[in-house]
C-alpha cells in the first residue's frame, strides 16, 4: 500500500509504502486520494509509483496489477488509468476530512445561527491560490469586477501566494476569450483582504471569517478543480455548509447534482442552479456572475427574504453534516470501496 505523507505533499520523495518482507505481494495500491488527479502535475509522483512495484511478482503473471483509490470522478481518472493500466476505485475522501475539520463548530457560538441572520451583502468569496492549474478564479474575479460587484465580501490577491505571479501576467492566458482581462485586474484595487488578514488566509481545517459569513446571503466558494468532465468537491464547499449558509459553487459541471448523491440539498426554485449543468466552462461562470449580479441588484429586504426561504435546506444540510447522516453515507461508500480492494 503505497500513500504520500504528510497528506497533500505529492513529491516522490513522500512517497511511502506499508509492507512484509514475509508475505508475498502480488498487486499494489496507491492512495491519491486528498490532491486532484492529474497525469501531467503528477507525472513524476506517479512513475514512481510504478518503479517501486517493478519487482512484484506472482507466477504466471508477469507484471504486478495496480490499484489507485481517488476522490475524484470523471475522464482524467479515465485517461490515468488508460496510461498507467490502473484499476481506480473511488470514496469521497474530503467528506471524511471535513468531518474531522469541522467536528464541534456546532456547539460554538462564533456565528450566529442562520435563523437569527439579517445579511445585508449578497455574497462572500475567498479566493488565494490563482494561478497554475487554479486560474479559473482570475475568469471568475474578472467577471465579478467587470460586472461591478466587488462591493461584497471578496478576498482576492495581486500576486499568487504560492507561485508568485502577479494577476495581470495569469489574466494575458484569457485575453483571446476577454480582450479587457488585463485593464480590468489593472484597475481593480488588489489585493483585497477580509478584516484582520496581512494575506489572504484560507486555511482548510478551520473555518473562518464569521462576520463576512453572517453578512452574506451565499457563499461562493470556487473550488479546486474547475474545467473539464469531473468531479470534485473539498472543503472549501463544505464550509458554506458548516457555515449554514446557501451557496453557489464556481466548481465543475454537475457538482450540485454530486452533492446531492450524499444527502445534501440545494436551492433550484429559490436560486437559479442552471449554471450547474453548463458544460461550457467559460460560460458557466458567466452564468453564475449573472446570478450574483441579479441577487445584488436586489434590496436588502428581498435579500433577507430569500435568506428565510433557504432556511429549510440549510438546516437540513447543517443537521445532515453533524447529524450523522452523511457520515452513515460515505460508511457504506467506504466498506464497498474497501471490498472491492478484496476482491
Amino acid at each position: 500500500m503505497f500513500f504520500c505523507d504528510p497528506p497533500g505533499h505529492t513529491g516522490p520523495e513522500h512517497l511511502f509504502n506499508l509492507g512484509h518482507d514475509d508475505v508475498i505481494e502480488t498487486d499494489y495500491v496507491f492512495f491519491h486520494d486528498q490532491e486532484p488527479v492529474d497525469a501531467d502535475l503528477y507525472k513524476k509522483l506517479f512513475d514512481e509509483v510504478l518503479r517501486r512495484n517493478i519487482d512484484v511478482w506472482w507466477p504466471n503473471k508477469p507484471t504486478p496489477f495496480g490499484h489507485i483509490v481517488v476522490s475524484e470522478r470523471g475522464e482524467l481518472v479515465e485517461k490515468l488509468c488508460e496510461q498507467y493500466e490502473w484499476r481506480s476505485h473511488y470514496y469521497f475522501y474530503h467528506g471524511w476530512a471535513c468531518l474531522d475539520w469541522f467536528r464541534s463548530y456546532d456547539r460554538t457560538f462564533l456565528i450566529p445561527r442562520a435563523r437569527d441572520r439579517k445579511p445585508s451583502q449578497t455574497f462572500m468569496s475567498p479566493n488565494r491560490i490563482v494561478a497554475g492549474k487554479r486560474d479559473h478564479r482570475v475568469l471568475f474575479l474578472y467577471n465579478v469586477f467587470k460586472h461591478g460587484l466587488q462591493n461584497n465580501h471578496i478576498s482576492a490577491p495581486r500576486i499568487c501566494p504560492v507561485e508568485n505571479i502577479d494577476i495581470t501576467s495569469i489574466a494575458q492566458k484569457y485575453t483571446n476569450v476577454y480582450r479587457d482581462i488585463v485593464l480590468v485586474f489593472e484597475q481593480a484595487q488588489l489585493p483585497r483582504l477580509f478584516a484582520g488578514e496581512d494575506t489572504q488566509n484560507m486555511t482548510s481545517c478551520w473555518l473562518t471569517n464569521f462576520a463576512e459569513a453572517a453578512d452574506s446571503l451565499v457563499y461562493v466558494p470556487t473550488e479546486t478543480v474547475y474545467f473539464g468532465r469531473r468531479t470534485h468537491i473539498t472543503e472549501k464547499t463544505f464550509k458554506a455548509i458548516a457555515l449554514e449558509m446557501p451557496f453557489v459553487l464556481v466548481a465543475t459541471a454537475g457538482s450540485l447534482e454530486y452533492l446531492r448523491e450524499y444527502g445534501f440539498k440545494t436551492f433550484d426554485g429559490i436560486i437559479d442552479e442552471s449554471y450547474d449543468l453548463e458544460t461550457d466552462d467559460v460560460v458557466r461562470i458567466e452564468k453564475v456572475v449573472k446570478l450574483l449580479k441579479d441577487l445584488d441588484n436586489l434590496s436588502v429586504e428581498q435579500k433577507q427574504q430569500i435568506h428565510q426561504d433557504c432556511l429549510p435546506i440549510v438546516e437540513h444540510n447543517f443537521n445532515h453534516f453533524y447529524g450523522g447522516g452523511f457520515a452513515n453515507i460515505l460508511w457504506t461508500e467506504l466498506m464497498t470501496m474497501l471490498e472491492e480492494l478484496r476482491v
